[in-house]
């Protein structure tokens, strides 16, 4: 297990400090981080956290999945690999825009 998580349904006003708080519960946080829309600067609800062993992210997985943070309930689980999208090419000739 990755020492990564994913941690989703997070509300639009939680802040990473008190993200960071709530998994220092289950042990040491190396990094905790909410994602950010780059064009509005709002928060996209969902965010990582990297907790200095697996031990201690397996004990916060356990211990926070469902648990309520700023009104809502979270989802706590394994962060998995980002996975790369295919690279659309589009051509001026017109060929891509059929109706």
């Amino acid at each position: 297990m990755e020492k990564k998580l994913y941690v989703g349904s997070l509300s639009y006003d939680t802040k990473e400090d008190s993200l960071k708080d709530l998994f220092s519960e289950a042990g040491t946080v190396d990094s905790a981080t909410i994602i950010m829309d780059k064009f509005s600067g709002r928060s996209k609800g969902f965010g990582f956290v990297e907790m200095s062993s697996e031990e201690e992210a397996k004990k916060a997985i356990e211990m926070l999945n469902g648990k309520e943070l700023d009104g809502r309930n979270i989802v706590v689980d394994e962060a998995k690999p980002m996975e790369k999208k295919p690279f659309k090419k589009f051509s001026n000739s017109g060929e891509n825009f059929n109706r």
